[in-house]
């Protein structure tokens, strides 16, 4: 990782919730951004962030979750998620989450993702998949 990631770095993107973004089950007049979709764009978001201050190689997992999804935002609508990062302790990272859509906020909460050195992550991903088809997991 490079130096430049620290507390108080931050970005904002902006998602157009789409139909793919939305849940179904309510018919189609009650089509929201579903809690799963914004968790996705949350990760993404940091993300990307991170990819912005790795070296190369270097990625990140997501390690927890925890968002308080506070209003719906309609099909069409747009979402703006903001991240900032709250503590570097080693390769482990902690943002701070917002969101707002154009009337409402819409999101609060806390993200963790690790960086992780792809070549490694691979190698140890193989070896658990060989242990899985040998039946030992």
């Amino acid at each position: 990782m490079k130096e430049s990631l620290r507390p108080g770095v931050s970005a904002t993107v902006s998602y157009k919730v789409d139909c793919d973004r939305t849940i179904g089950f309510m018919g189609e007049e009650g089509r929201v951004y579903g809690t799963p979709y914004l968790v996705r764009d949350i990760e993404m978001t940091c993300r990307q962030l991170l990819l912005d201050h790795c070296d190369a190689g270097e990625d990140s997992v997501g390690t927890d979750v925890s968002i308080k999804h506070l209003a719906p935002t309609l099909l069409g609508m747009t979402a703006e998620i903001t991240v900032t990062v709250t503590a570097v302790e080693g390769r482990k990272v902690t943002f701070a989450i917002s969101a707002k859509d154009n009337l409402d906020p819409i999101s609060t909460g806390t993200h963790g993702r690790f960086v992780v050195d792809v070549a490694k992550t691979v190698e140890r991903l193989k070896t658990k998949a060989a242990k899985a088809a040998a039946g030992s997991g």
